[in-house]
């Protein structure tokens, strides 16, 4: 858990016009979002394009019980990642430790205000008698979401990326996988619906499986870091180079794009329409994010070749919001959108350094940390036994 101190975002949300998925199973409760409205009622530009552009949608709330009953925690590297630590101590990885994401990384804190996660609240506050086994229940709950959340790391031994030599991304590829958390989970929320929990036991759900063979680290995988290099090249992504928000936003279209010649729609790999939502100079400088109800049809038009006007389509929004760190009339506004329940989260961090921000209690941000190295894994897309502990935090 982190506070909101980085510079650079891409807020995101996925639109659909298509029905709910009949897995989702979160009540709709007005209170609560007459709730979340007061508690970020902060006046400004975001908090009235938010409002309007997304007022038609509910706000939903989650207390379900499981079995897990551990706070979420993020994990540290070991081994080989200790390794590469102490080679370059005093360098750019230690920087990125300890100026960006901490001394330490924590938990839970001890408040007992709600917890919000990609559109779910998970009520930690209880005023009556049962309150301890209630905020138990919503503590466990929160964690098999959280788990549940696909984590993309740095991965070592891949085929090298084209004429680069290079088989690891240490140390510059964590927007680039922070960015593949985002997208991997709009699939998971389109394909599976929000309330999808990573299962217990095996067999494992088949359409699960190929969304991770689909982040796989392999050119024969159609969004592995390989790809999106490929991609983004008009863009200046390049193997062991970092890249800011902008440029792998619009890598993502440029990917989804070239995917688009595959014959059948209903085959695609990403199954919806990519539009990132700028502002002056394409938002290349900045500048209020303009959300164009026609580009937006476009865009939709485009990829299912004439077929629809609406498809599902993910808004990527990439935001400066400071110089030195973000600047705090921002905060109440960004904190609003994990209360959306088409909220796909955040990629958030300084130069050089990127999480992938998916909820907020008070002022303090729940991420998934690409910075550990592991050993590359790639799964089949029909491996319904396949390990994918490498995938998800405990």
């Amino acid at each position: 858990m982190k506070g909101f101190r980085e510079r650079g975002f891409v807020a995101s949300s996925k639109s659909s016009s298509t029905a709910e998925s009949p897995h989702r199973s979160f009540t709709s409760d007005s209170s609560e979002l007459g709730s979340a409205d007061a508690k970020f009622s902060k006046p400004s530009l975001w908090s009235t394009f938010f409002a309007s552009a997304f007022s038609v949608f509910d706000t939903h709330c989650d207390s379900s019980s499981t079995s897990e009953k551990k706070a979420p925690h993020i994990r540290h590297g070991n081994g080989w990642t200790s390794a590469v630590k102490k080679i370059v101590a005093g360098g750019s990885m230690r920087r990125i430790q300890e100026c960006v994401l901490g001394t330490s990384k924590t938990g839970i804190s001890n408040t007992t205000s709600d917890i919000w996660l990609l559109g779910a609240c998970y009520k930690i506050s209880q005023d009556n008698s049962s309150g301890d086994a209630a905020a138990t229940n919503a503590l466990a709950a929160f964690n098999h979401d959280f788990s549940s959340r696909i984590l993309i790391t740095y991965r070592k031994g891949f085929d090298a990326i084209e004429d680069s030599k290079l088989t690891s991304d240490v140390s510059w590829g964590c927007m680039l996988r922070s960015s593949q958390m985002l997208v991997a989970q709009a699939l998971l929320f389109h394909r599976l619906g929000r309330s999808w929990r990573k299962p217990l036991d095996k067999p494992l759900d088949r359409e699960y499986v190929e969304i991770l063979h689909l982040f796989g680290d392999s050119e024969s995988s159609a969004f592995s870091i390989h790809n999106l290099l490929r991609a983004g090249k008009a863009y200046g992504l390049a193997a062991g180079s970092w890249v800011g928000p902008y440029a792998v936003c619009h890598s993502w279209e440029s990917l989804v794009r070239s995917r688009r010649e595959e014959t059948n729609l209903e085959y695609q790999s990403l199954s919806m329409a990519v539009y990132v939502v700028s502002g002056s100079e394409d938002g290349e400088r900045g500048g209020a994010p303009v959300l164009c109800i026609e580009e937006a049809a476009r865009h939709c038009s485009e990829f299912s070749k004439g077929q629809e006007d609406w498809t599902p389509i993910l808004l990527l929004v990439p935001l400066v919001l400071g110089l030195d760190k973000i600047n705090p009339r921002y905060i109440p506004s960004l904190q609003a959108t994990f209360t959306f329940p088409q909220s796909l989260g955040i990629l958030g961090g300084k130069p050089g350094a990127s999480t992938y921000i998916v909820g907020v209690q008070d002022e303090n941000a729940f991420y998934l940390d690409p910075h550990e190295v592991q050993p590359v894994v790639n799964v089949s897309r029909d491996d319904v036994e396949a390990n994918t502990s490498s995938y998800h935090c405990k």
